[in-house]
């Protein structure tokens, strides 16, 4: 693991950032129909990526709603109730990326020698479900794995924080510990999906090379 000692949501982070695949999309490039097929999340993902690699610019959407503009506001005060009630120090962390493969992560921050901490405010309704199943929600298991695997550390603490709760269940805590052999199954995965985007690259580029020649007959 590189940690590039850059601000989260900085033009250096974002820079840092392009053509990877990234935590947060981790769920998107498992995707799957119920026949097997590919799911149009894992196929925009791999187009983005690729455009991403030959433009040397940014293809997310960049749209934020109110949703995920109070997550951003409010992830500092989760922090600090995460600390006051664990005891432990986060550190914060740059963008993490791999040594030899196109990807990365930005933990929430590192705990101690060999922990993590991933916030989410959500809203009310998803922090009540996950105070209900007392576990790590599924939509969210991938980024965690990709986490681990990336960084090398045993756990992350998965938190979940709403303000708006009465005190005592404000906040949640989940531990998910590193499983060896489910990240190795990860990676393999993960292998796949960036030769497939390496695959696409090359036949965008040829694209480009094709197109650039029928240009030029028609242009003599």
């Amino acid at each position: 693991m590189i940690v590039l000692d850059c601000a989260q949501r900085s033009d250096k982070w974002k820079q840092a950032r392009l053509g990877r695949l990234n935590g947060s999309r981790a769920t998107d490039m498992l995707a799957t129909l119920k026949n097997g097929g590919e799911a149009a999340s894992r196929r925009d993902l791999k187009v983005q990526l690729v455009l991403e690699r030959i433009t040397g610019q940014s293809h997310e959407n960049g749209y934020i709603n109110s949703d995920m503009q109070r997550g951003t506001d409010v992830e500092p005060e989760a922090l600090a109730a995460y600390e006051a009630h664990t005891g432990n120090l986060v550190q914060p962390v740059g963008y993490c990326v791999h040594e030899s493969l196109m990807c990365g992560v930005s933990p929430d921050g590192f705990v101690g020698d060999d922990g993590l901490v991933e916030v989410k405010c959500p809203r009310s309704a998803n922090h009540l479900a996950y105070l209900k199943a007392q576990s790590v929600p599924k939509e969210h298991l991938a980024q965690l794995v990709h986490q681990l695997w990336i960084t090398g550390r045993q756990w992350v603490d998965f938190v979940s924080f709403d303000p708006r709760f009465p005190e005592p269940l404000r906040l949640f805590i989940v531990r998910y510990p590193r499983n060896d052999i489910e990240i190795a199954t990860y990676l393999q995965v993960v292998r796949i999906f960036l030769d497939e985007v390496q695959a696409e690259a090359d036949a965008v580029l040829a694209l480009m090379e094709t197109h650039g020649q029928v240009r030029n007959i028609s242009s003599d």
